[in-house]
């Protein structure tokens, strides 16, 4: 396909006289005045990898002010323990939490609307244990409240217009996403876009028909002002759930930007896959949420 086949193409998808989201290689469509930047971090230490992959983008001053209400976002959703790589490790999600403490932030939340049941999940994920550490009263670790779900008009949706988002995730100074990677039996992978059906409520169920272009959709509302995304362990196989140990591989890698859709495109390649066979990736760039070429993000080893 050449370029002029591709601008013509994704003119009718978004034009809506095509339904389904292009599947290629993105090489040469708008071409960015600047660079997305990724940072990338590797090493055992997981505390100090969060210090590490946040260096190259400023720290987290960058994106933290004083007074600053916070939402950290991660994968609590299965009773899961840490070692099967369904949820964000709790040792990233304890050191984010420092983190944004030093900057003095006024609050900082951290939930997730799991699939099993939440005080399993919760405990087994490990995050409880490191988060009843904090004697900090800014840190709020909590169940979401379902009266705190309100319907918001998804105006650019394509799939989607209405939908019920956590108010607290709306209404936060600055909203962070911290997914873990790992397989999906539905949208192949699940990272950044996908850790965001966390903050819906209602039957989420309605999500899996045309997933990627709901979670693109979901995405234009749902802007987090930073991605970290965990890869120090990757589910290969049997997500999200997962279980078997034997799935799962041990990367010891971090991975941040402001970029959500670049932290995606580039997450995909753990994996041996390309960006463009993630649907969710495909349609949130072509909503210029973000960049999925490769060749365009410029990638710094912290």
């Amino acid at each position: 396909m050449n370029r002029r086949e591709f601008l013509q193409q994704i003119s009718l998808w978004s034009a809506g006289m095509t339904l389904s989201v292009p599947r290629f290689v993105i090489a040469e469509t708008r071409a960015a005045e600047t660079k997305p930047l990724l940072s990338l971090a590797t090493g055992k230490d997981y505390e100090a990898l969060v210090s590490r992959v946040l260096k190259p983008l400023g720290g987290i001053a960058a994106f933290v002010k004083p007074s600053d209400k916070v939402v950290i976002k991660p994968n609590i959703g299965w009773d899961r323990n840490p070692g099967q790589a369904a949820n964000t490790h709790p040792l990233i999600v304890k050191a984010m939490v420092e983190q944004i403490l030093e900057t003095g932030a006024s609050e900082v939340k951290i939930f997730d609307r799991t699939c099993n049941e939440e005080r399993r999940c919760y405990v087994n994920s490990g995050i409880k244990e490191v988060m009843d550490r904090f004697k900090d009263k800014r840190v709020k670790f909590f169940h979401p409240d379902d009266r705190k779900f309100i319907p918001v008009d998804i105006e650019r949706g394509k799939a989607v217009t209405k939908l019920e988002i956590y108010q607290d995730a709306l209404e936060a100074d600055c909203y962070i996403n911290l997914p873990i990677a790992k397989h999906h039996s539905l949208s192949r992978l699940t990272m950044g876009l996908k850790n965001s059906m966390g903050v819906l409520g209602g039957r989420r169920g309605g999500m899996h028909h045309d997933l990627g272009q709901k979670l693109a959709d979901l995405a234009t509302v749902i802007r987090p002002k930073l991605t970290i995304i965990d890869a120090t362990r990757i589910l290969l196989a049997n997500g999200p759930q997962g279980g078997d140990l034997k799935d799962v591989k041990i990367l010891d890698t971090l991975l941040a930007s402001t970029d959500p859709v670049a932290a995606d495109a580039y997450t995909t390649t753990l994996f041996g896959l390309k960006p463009e066979d993630i649907e969710s990736t495909v349609a949130a760039y072509a909503f210029g949420l973000g960049e999925i070429d490769l060749q365009k993000i410029k990638v710094i080893k912290a």
